[in-house]
């Protein structure tokens, strides 16, 4: 198999990881016609009682009520769930109870009518995207459309039979099906059926077969249903393949607020199916966006969705030069194909300029095919000074004030200049700059043409003879006037353009600099607290809204969401913050982070919500939930695009943090399984020496106790006793390790007299010494401690035992105390061969045993000194090592003074 046949890693890893996410979820079955009466309910009811023979749990969730007698016959024997009733507007409506059916949670669930628009009230808009929320909860579902319900067949289907269908499912619902059967009959025998009163009542079925149910009608409808199966076909054929799903085509559609450019993007998206190609929504937002009227904003939103809906990626860029933005952005994204609409209208500034914005893109893009659909509400492109905002802003007093000080300023200098003997040509300039003044800082257009206007007035009237008359004994000058006013009004349309780019090339930098200075501030969160205070606090800062953040506990099985925090921009009080987190809000959140998709406002499922709510999910884990408010002002596309690329980047931390949790979780718990292969390995080791000592000692005194002499006797009784007291001290440390290593050793502290706790650990030690001369050099001073004093011993026993393994026979050990500051210092000195260099660099690691033999030659386990460091570091202590001079090694370790108070209990030792 050649390198560019083979399956790549991340492709089989994808696979896998799709089947997973499909075996979770429910199976959808989609019973497809053409028109309505081709049967689709009874097949698939005739479906459903064939599961329910097999033993299925099947329900039917919604049948709509069809006057059908063969129809309405199969529901019998089936379990029905009530509907949900809604009164609206006086009038009532039984819709689909999703609630319900969840709470039920059969294994198989009908429910008729895919493309079914909602009654107002209800969780969603569609109907469909309730069967997506019962696929989420893992239950199969049967549903029935007609393929004039298809999203992306809608202009075609509406070309045909000349009606427009209003209730439509995205293509994606379709095409992502599990099963598609196709329930077809031929267009006479559907005819014959609509004659023989099986569809509709004969009055309707009369004025169906003279509109909708015309034979060319249904043949044509036919066509398209069997082609659009054999294109779902193709495509699973495609999914299967090794090569990418994805060819190499890019498809881009031009977004606007015509009314014609959803035709425009239902063509794209065909021609995106077709390629098996990336399809990408671009949208130019211009300077005229801020005076675009509600209606044009509605639609364009209407259309964005669309996109979106039909699998397009949506993009905003910012600039005038529509055609030259939609070029640079092709370019940069490897576009292959361009998909716009037509404008017919060729119109310019006094029919002189005019440039179809079609030919504009063709001479930016000579090497891209564009296909020109025709579209004649498109705007035409004009050279961008020309371009006029649909609705200007109104003019403030402010600017008008403005305007007359301008005026009456370069009138007074311009008569000044004129009693100095300056001509008139010299003037001209200085009322261009007063109009170029006056664009730049008023807000209005109107006011640097009403100056314009003015200073023509005013040059015609004080400088133009006849003086102080609005005449001219010069005709010519009347060319100069004009020539003047729109050179003026150039002038200003210019200024202005200047100034609303630089404010929006402000405002684009000042978004790239947040969604940079997020980026790098989540490099540097270390817990989910900073990504959460950083997702939100950049939100506030980019969208100017409040921000209602849901965490979710992960450490809980499963993970649940918690209570929310609002991140206030100002302006609002408790009572706003309040509503913002009020139960309602709280459930809309929670069923975002149960179904992993968008809800609230501006969307189709819950949208009487007060936030638009955006899961901050990677994959199919969600990590939290954020809430965007839509108090005072609309949402825009843009600001949800660029909330979900903060909330992108937060859910990759927390899902790094998540990562690093789970990593350092089994760093601890392969320690752990390392500890206890080593304490097995050790203890099968080590304790074999002692134990057969033990059994060989025993078994020569019960076997021959009475050949050997009383000395010999007691040797052997001493042998047992000291391998069974090193027994009985490694057990401990093993405990006292375990129990350290699992976080269950508590400290048991109290005051204590250091010298009565040194002495304590020597009555343990001097029982089992006889070769080795054991001295504690006392102090003067009363040392007293704030320890548990059964560890305390446990660390001078190890450490004085370590000391009389590894040091000659009768030789010294020395322990020490005394004050250092705020600590006490307690050594333990011998007067051995010491320890190497290379020794003492590992000496308090677990397991680990310096190469010196013991006098015994019994080695140890390497868990003493470790034990030892682990129980003074608890206390707030430390341990070291070092040479003793001029031979030999000291342990020195330290622990805090403690002043005596009178409430502290005090214990004694006495030696």
């Amino acid at each position: 198999m050649g390198e560019s046949e083979r399956t790549s890693p991340d492709r089989i890893l994808q696979r896998i990881q799709d089947e997973e996410r499909r075996a979770k979820q429910g199976k959808l079955k989609i019973f497809f016609g053409y028109a309505a009466g081709v049967g689709k309910t009874y097949a698939m009811l005739e479906a459903a009682h064939e599961e329910l023979a097999k033993g299925t749990d099947v329900v039917a969730g919604y049948i709509e009520p069809h006057a059908r007698p063969d129809t309405a016959a199969l529901v019998q024997g089936l379990e029905v769930l009530p509907t949900l009733t809604i009164t609206y507007k006086d009038i009532t409506l039984h819709e689909f109870d999703i609630d319900g059916a969840l709470r039920r949670k059969p294994q198989l669930i009908l429910v008729d009518e895919l493309a079914h628009t909602n009654a107002k009230g209800c969780r969603h808009e569609k109907r469909y995207q309730d069967i997506q929320e019962l696929l989420q909860a893992g239950i199969d579902v049967y549903t029935t459309v007609n393929v004039q319900h298809l999203e992306s067949l809608n202009d075609i289907v509406a070309s045909i039979t000349q009606v427009t269908v209003r209730e439509r499912i995205p293509d994606s619902v379709f095409d992502n099906a599990d099963q598609v059967e196709l329930v077809d009959i031929e267009p006479a025998d559907l005819e014959k059926r609509l004659h023989d009163g099986k569809i509709y009542q004969a009055k309707q079925a009369k004025s169906a077969l003279k509109n909708f149910f015309t034979t060319d009608n249904l043949t044509a409808l036919r066509e398209i249903a069997l082609r659009r199966m054999a294109d779902r076909v193709n495509r699973i054929a495609e999914r299967t393949k090794n090569s990418s799903y994805h060819t190499k085509e890019h498809i881009l559609v031009c977004l606007s607020s015509s009314p014609t450019n959803p035709k425009i993007i239902r063509t794209a998206a065909r021609m995106a199916n077709a390629f098996n190609a990336h399809f990408t929504a671009l949208f130019v937002r211009t300077s005229d966006y801020e005076g675009m009227t509600k209606a044009n904003r509605d639609r364009l939103d209407k259309n964005i969705r669309l996109a979106e809906l039909l699998g397009a990626t949506v993009e905003t860029v910012v600039g005038d030069n529509v055609a030259l933005q939609i070029a640079e952005f092709s370019r940069m994204s490897g576009v292959s194909q361009i998909v716009v609409g037509r404008s017919n209208t060729r119109s310019g500034f006094f029919g002189l300029v005019s440039k179809p914005f079609t030919d504009q893109l063709l001479a930016y893009l000579p090497k891209i095919d564009v296909h020109v659909i025709p579209d004649n509400t498109t705007p035409t492109l004009r050279i961008p000074f020309m371009r006029r905002s649909k609705k200007n802003q109104p003019v403030q007093g402010r600017d008008m004030a403005f305007t007359a000080f301008v005026f009456i300023l370069t009138t007074a200098i311009s008569m000044a200049m004129y009693a100095a003997g300056l001509n008139t040509v010299s003037i001209i300039p200085l009322y261009l700059l007063g109009v170029f003044g006056t664009a730049l800082y008023t807000d209005s257009r109107f006011s640097s043409i009403v100056l314009a206007a003015l200073n023509i007035l005013a040059f015609d009237f004080l400088f133009i003879e006849p003086r102080h008359t609005f005449s001219a004994y010069d005709p010519s000058y009347s060319i100069t006037f004009a020539i003047l006013f729109f050179t003026a009004f150039l002038a200003g349309e210019l200024a202005h353009k200047v100034k609303v780019q630089a404010i929006q090339a402000a405002r684009t930098a000042y978004r790239m600099r947040l969604l940079l200075e997020t980026s790098q501030m989540m490099q540097k969160a270390s817990s989910n607290q900073d990504i959460e205070t950083i997702v939100a606090d950049q939100l506030v800062k980019l969208l100017r809204r409040d921000i209602v953040y849901y965490p979710v506990d992960d450490t809980q099985t499963p993970p649940q969401m918690m209570r929310p925090h609002v991140y206030t921009a100002g302006g609002h009080g408790v009572h706003h913050q309040a509503m913002l987190s009020s139960p309602n809000e709280q459930g809309v959140a929670l069923w975002v982070y149960k179904n992993k998709k968008r809800a609230g406002a501006t969307t189709e499922t819950l949208g009487d919500a007060n936030c638009l709510y955006i899961p901050v999910r990677s994959q199919d884990s969600v990590y939290s939930v954020i809430g965007i408010s839509a108090a005072g002002r609309r949402i825009e596309a843009s600001e949800i695009n660029l909330a979900e690329s903060i909330t992108t980047e937060g859910a990759l931390a927390l899902e790094k943090e998540l990562y690093d949790r789970k990593r350092r979780e089994l760093y601890v718990h392969a320690q752990n399984e390392q500890l206890r292969v080593n304490l097995l390995r050790s203890i099968s080791h080590d304790l074999r020496t002692p134990l057969t000592s033990i059994s060989g000692n025993a078994d020569v005194l019960l076997n021959n106790d009475e050949q050997m002499t009383l000395q010999q006797r007691r040797t052997m009784y001493e042998n047992i006793y000291e391998d069974s007291i090193w027994l009985i001290n490694l057990v401990e440390n093993i405990l006292s390790v375990t129990r350290i290593e699992n976080g269950t050793m508590q400290l048991q502290r109290h005051m204590e007299l250091l010298d009565d706790v040194v002495c304590e650990a020597l009555k343990h030690v001097k029982s089992h010494n006889k070769h080795h001369e054991i001295r504690f050099e006392e102090t003067d001073d009363i040392l007293m401690v704030y320890i548990d004093a059964r560890l305390i011993v446990q660390v001078l026993v190890n450490l004085i035992d370590n000391a009389i393994k590894y040091t000659p026979e009768n030789t010294t050990i020395t322990v020490r105390a005394r004050r250092k500051g705020d600590f006490v210092e307690v050594s333990v000195a011998d007067e051995g061969k010491g320890i190497a260099l290379r020794d003492k660099r590992h000496i308090f690691e677990m397991f680990y045993t310096a190469g010196t033999k013991s006098g015994d030659s019994r080695r140890g386990m390497g868990l003493g000194l470790n034990l030892c460091q682990s129980i003074i570091r608890s206390h707030g202590g430390d341990i070291k090592v070092q040479d003793n001079k001029p031979h030999g090694t000291i342990f020195t370790f330290t622990l805090p003074v403690k002043e005596i108070d009178q409430h502290d209990e005090t214990k004694h030792s006495h030696c």
